[in-house]
């Protein structure tokens, strides 16, 4: 997983704006089929939101980080109880701007 550039991570966030939640992390946190819908959810899309519903700021923290570990992918923002993720797909469908 290379990193991402500033300009890059605006770019994403900017095309993120629009988008709906796609995967929801309620009160059961993260289960596998959770993990599997994500993984799906990333490679069918590239670039998701995720709504996490945690209890305080440090669980809500510790789900997102659980989260880009399993999934490989790019945390591109958190605003509230939304999480913006990135993974580029094997057939790449978002052309992402030169660094």
């Amino acid at each position: 997983m290379t990193a991402l550039s500033k300009s890059q991570i605006k770019f994403l966030r900017g095309e993120a704006h629009s988008l709906k939640p796609v995967v929801m992390i309620g009160g059961n946190g993260v289960t596998e089929s959770v993990l599997e819908e994500l993984n799906k959810a990333l490679e069918h899309h590239e670039l998701i939101k995720v709504k996490v519903r945690a209890e305080d700021r440090d669980e809500k923290n510790e789900i997102i980080d659980y989260l880009c570990s399993k999934a490989s992918a790019h945390k591109i923002h958190v605003i509230g109880h939304n999480l913006v993720l990135y993974r580029a797909s094997k057939e790449q469908k978002i052309l992402l701007p030169k660094r």
